[in-house]
């Protein structure tokens, strides 16, 4: 059975590094969620070997909600123990700059991720991650307010886009 922990931490060295994704803030201190077949879920996806990991979440966000994010810094890191193999999924929080039209994933033909903005509160609620969702959340929060990124208005949740798949 697969055992997954939360650490507000950064990644030991002798861990190695398998998907980073990231805790988008919207400038109203909304979260962005990409939406994949009914279930929500944070941005992001696998480093290339070459590729500094906060450059991983710039292109998985471009990517897969065509968003342009800045102030990119480490929350933490769910380690992953398949009882053969143990690894990090890195955990980002960062602000989102610009969001364009949906497009679809260049990963992906075809495919465009819908994409909701919602508060706090909601994405725990949202995130299939179970008790882990809602550290991460409040973790990814205290990172943005200590640099000063994080400024929540109250605003409504927001459907930017439904997903669509063309077959």
């Amino acid at each position: 059975m697969v055992k997954f922990s939360w650490h507000a931490a950064h990644v030991p060295v002798d861990l190695p590094i398998r998907q980073v994704y990231g805790v988008l803030f919207s400038p109203d201190g909304r979260i962005l969620l990409r939406v994949e077949k009914g279930i929500y879920q944070l941005t992001g996806g696998k480093p290339e070997p070459w590729e500094p990991l906060k450059d991983t979440l710039k292109r998985e966000a471009l990517e897969e909600v065509n968003c342009l994010i800045d102030r990119i810094h480490t929350v933490g890191y769910q380690l992953v123990d398949d009882g053969e193999e143990k690894y990090a999924q890195l955990r980002f929080a960062a602000i989102i700059r610009e969001i364009g039209k949906p497009a679809p994933d260049p990963d992906r033909p075809g495919w465009t991720y819908g994409r909701v903005l919602v508060s706090p509160e909601r994405a725990i609620q949202l995130l299939p991650y179970g008790s882990i969702s809602e550290e991460l959340i409040n973790d990814a929060i205290k990172i943005a307010k200590k640099y000063d990124f994080y400024h929540q208005q109250n605003f409504p949740d927001e459907v930017l886009n439904e997903e669509v798949l063309e077959d």
